[in-house]
């Protein structure tokens, strides 16, 4: 598991600023130090407590050969999420979550299949053979569903786990994760409810350098697992 770092990193980098006083969602109460001109601040100690965990439990994932799906959708954190996952390797959503898929897998895998059999034909030059407005929509499409499935083209069964950035901006792939049953890492903002979550860590999940840090530790938790050789049983907490 990689190093928790130091509260005065997680300071500056922002992790402990969360949102307007008045939109504090109950539940966090406990990961709550205190206010600073009416605007939530994050217990950074709590937060330690609480990545501990999660990464502990990604690590123990990746060691058991266990798939993480990145996800986020949210501007200042797409990039960082394609970035993270393809550090690790591991599949990514940072486009709009399509609705079906966890519940509709099969759809997803239709996507994929399509996808690379498009990519292949454009690399062999079989789609030299038609016209260049033919070869035009056939690049089109091959964007179309680059931007959908483009992260998920590989991943061929649901993931072992899923991590996202912000719950309420991915409030349908958390959902579709409860439902069908795979555990949720996600950064929780002082205006969620972190019970929805399997593994919580609370932090600022709108400034981009809280964001960065958070992912980046993710995915060094995936790096650390693949290279780790104990299987533990793995310790996931049940929703509330």
């Amino acid at each position: 598991m990689p190093q928790i770092p130091e509260l005065i990193e997680m300071l500056k980098n922002g992790v402990h600023f969360g949102h307007q006083v008045s939109k504090r969602h109950p539940k966090m109460m406990p990961f709550i130090f205190g206010a600073r001109n009416q605007i939530s601040i994050i217990d950074l100690e709590k937060t330690a407590e609480e990545l501990k965990k999660a990464l502990d439990f990604v690590t123990k994932i990746v060691a058991t050969d266990g798939v993480v799906l990145f996800v986020s959708s949210k501007d200042q954190a797409k990039d960082i999420v394609k970035k993270e996952a393809t550090n690790c390797q591991m599949p990514f959503i940072s486009s709009r979550w399509l609705g079906g898929t966890f519940t509709n897998f099969d759809n997803i895998i239709r996507l994929t299949n399509k996808l690379k059999e498009l990519e292949q034909q454009r690399e062999s030059g079989e789609l030299s053979k038609y016209t260049k407005k033919e070869q035009l929509d056939f690049e089109r499409e091959i964007t179309r569903l680059t931007d959908l499935v483009g992260g998920i083209k590989e991943m061929t069964t649901l993931p072992d786990a899923i991590f996202l950035v912000d719950i309420k901006k991915e409030k349908t792939a958390l959902a579709e994760a409860k439902k069908v049953g795979v555990p949720t890492v996600a950064m929780v903002d002082a205006n969620d409810n972190p019970e929805k979550v399997n593994f919580p860590i609370p932090a600022n999940n709108d400034a981009i350098k809280s964001i960065q840090m958070i992912t980046e530790l993710v995915s060094k938790a995936v790096i650390e697992g693949r290279g780790s050789k104990k299987v533990e049983e793995l310790p996931v907490k049940k929703d509330k």
